[in-house]
């Protein structure tokens, strides 16, 4: 028996721990491990799972992290209970992440010096390589089916279906059916050896009904799908991590819902040579009446600032998904953070404002992907999605997508032939209702009249040429009126009220989401209350300004390093900015619950040093 145990006050949980693996980038883990996170969905338990990769082809560490909750938290809670430790390179950090009384699962196959170990885990060995050499001659099928072995042997200590992993093999293999036995083969082999020779451990996954009718689904797929539905008919854009999926999600679901029935695609995508070119093309699109978008990275924004600028003072619609990454520069491809707030808000040179979505999940994603496409249409602009890796390149398990067949897109303010016919007057830069939004025409709607001069230069209410300075302030002026007519149409916060009247506050985005409400309950149970707004939209509602007037202070959790979303609020509210209390995380890992708590609870002082131990450590 190949086992050596060292065990002090083993964990015992019950479809609520955290189970982290640690691979080789381009060792075939992937797959294995998202097997492992969708048999505990198929046995009804919720699980949030987090990829952290690096950004190379193969060589360097990666991890898969799996938070099993069958209370549905979907945010990382932070540490580890069952590590499985399979990169030599990580080993001792993988090691020291696990809580005291966890458990290690390493490849015995080979000797480890007892130096390696903690006294206080339970380490569990089983000899994968030699299991599998004995079974399978091919070298890289011996390296994916070590990855299938270890499963095996998880579902054994853990409690899992051997026929719903089968099921997902069949699934996944369709079409390949001769791949479907011999990865059962290498689960078997390590799911029987777990049987006869490993003793029985305290974390199990019991079959429950808490995963109901929701789907577990990228953020990026989400968005290209959104994208479809919401009227997209041309994309432009150039690879970058972590957008490129978005496109291809596009590609997908627009070539089996976008297509006539002879076969005729009804939408065009383009691989641009550089981002400046895929947001010209854009541009280009959108004015010519087509829903266009592109989706980027930090670095891509910041070469498309000068078109960025065009299509605010030019008034041409268009949509950008920022998924956001690690910066500045190259940064960190592969890592996620909110840092594109500032860059997205004020992008180009002059006085610019840009609306921003902030989705949280996949089903955000995709409402508000469509949704863009309607206030770019209607306001006649740029409108940013700001996407995060964490949301875009991760699986979440959220609500089921809905639309509305009656739905209309929203096209905004044209004037078509019969307009023009009729004898409406037409100024392409004047406010004929009062909200700053101008009427437009798109390219060939009449020979003789609503034609304009599309240009980027300064202009009267009529799109003529003009560099009169009350021409130029008055545009300006509209501008900044057109923004405030914006505020009521972006998508409203969320707030949720403390158990009992609290004089704090604390405001959020995006991927914080998940772990800010599991903090939320946490820091009630600590004895410490909350409100708590996730912001959803920019410009900000009158809402947002509210809820920081009614508490005295109000904590702004945001995961970059210069508080953008701070300085957004002070900028745009007029906030004293001691009254906001910056909680910045910006190592490039999704967000924790944990550090979140620990955080709040540090500023307030207001946690016994015991109490936060335990809840937080």
């Amino acid at each position: 028996m190949r086992r050596a145990l060292r065990m002090s006050k083993p964990l015992a949980a019950t479809n609520d721990f955290v189970v982290k693996f640690a691979n080789v980038n381009g060792s075939g883990s992937a797959s294995a491990n998202g097997l492992f996170a969708k048999v505990i969905l198929r046995m009804g338990v919720p699980v949030g799972a987090r990829n952290i990769f690096p950004s190379n082809i193969q060589g360097l560490p990666t991890w898969y992290e799996v938070r099993i909750s069958e209370e549905g938290w979907l945010g990382r809670r932070g540490g580890v209970d069952l590590m499985v430790a399979m990169n030599p390179q990580t080993w001792d950090a993988d090691v020291k992440s696990i809580e005291p009384g966890g458990y290690l699962l390493y490849d015995s196959s080979k000797p480890l010096p007892a130096s390696k170990f903690r006294d206080d885990i339970t380490i569990i060995g089983a000899p994968l390589t030699e299991l599998i050499a004995a079974e399978f001659a091919d070298p890289r099928q011996r390296q994916l089916f070590k990855n299938i072995c270890y499963v095996g042997v998880l579902a054994n200590l853990l409690g899992l279906e051997s026929d719903a992993l089968k099921q997902l093999l069949t699934e996944e293999f369709k079409g390949k059916d001769k791949l479907i036995e011999p990865n059962f083969k290498a689960f078997e082999i390590g799911r029987k050896f777990a049987e006869e020779q490993l003793a029985p451990i305290a974390l199990r996954v019991k079959r429950a009904d808490k995963v109901g009718d929701r789907i577990f689904v990228e953020g990026n797929e989400a968005a290209g799908l959104g994208a479809v539905y919401g009227g997209a008919t041309f994309c432009a854009w150039y690879p970058i991590t972590p957008s490129t999926s978005l496109a291809e999600g596009f590609e997908k679901h627009a070539s089996k819902l976008r297509v006539d029935a002879d076969g005729k695609k009804r939408y065009a995508i383009v691989q641009a040579e550089d981002e400046i070119a895929s947001i010209g093309m854009v541009m280009g699109a959108g004015w010519a009446g087509s829903r266009a978008f592109t989706c980027t990275s930090g670095p891509g924004i910041s070469l498309m600032n000068e078109f960025v600028g065009f299509s605010y003072y030019a008034e041409i619609p268009a949509v950008i998904f920022d998924v956001q990454r690690g910066g500045p520069s190259t940064g960190m491809p592969t890592r996620t953070q909110q840092s594109d707030l500032l860059l997205a808000a004020y992008a180009s040179h002059g006085d610019t404002k840009h609306p921003m979505l902030f989705p949280a999940n996949p089903t955000e994603c995709f409402e508000f992907a469509a949704q863009a496409f309607d206030l770019a249409d209607f306001f006649q602009t740029t409108i940013f999605v700001m996407l995060e890796l964490d949301v875009g390149m991760q699986e979440w398990l959220c609500e089921p997508f809905k639309w509305d067949p009656t739905r209309k897109l929203n096209r905004g303010k044209v004037l078509s032939y019969d307009h023009l016919e009729q004898g409406v007057a037409f100024g392409r830069y004047r406010d004929v209702d009062g909200d700053a939004v101008p009427y437009r025409t798109y390219p060939g709607t009449h020979p003789t009249k609503g034609s304009y001069f599309t240009r980027g230069s300064s202009h009267d209410k009529d799109a003529r040429y003009s560099e009169r300075g009350e021409d130029y302030t008055e545009g300006m002026q509209r501008l900044l009126r057109k923004w405030e007519t914006m505020k009521k149409y972006m998508p409203a916060p969320i707030v949720r009220k403390a158990s009992r009247r609290t004089p704090d506050g604390v405001i959020y985005i995006g991927s914080t989401g998940p772990a800010m409400k599991e903090a939320h309950h946490a820091l009630e149970e600590m004895g410490v209350h909350l409100d708590s707004m996730r912001i959803r939209g920019f410009p900000f509602q009158d809402e947002v300004f509210e809820f920081i007037r009614d508490h005295e202070q109000v904590f702004v959790v945001e995961q970059n390093r210069d508080a953008q979303l701070k300085s957004l609020l002070v900028n745009e509210g007029g906030v004293h900015p001691a009254r906001l209390v910056s909680i910045l995380h910006y190592d490039g890992t999704p967000i924790t619950a944990r550090f979140i708590v620990k955080a709040i609870a540090d500023k307030l002082k207001a946690v016994p040093d015991a109490a936060l131990r335990e809840n937080v450590t």
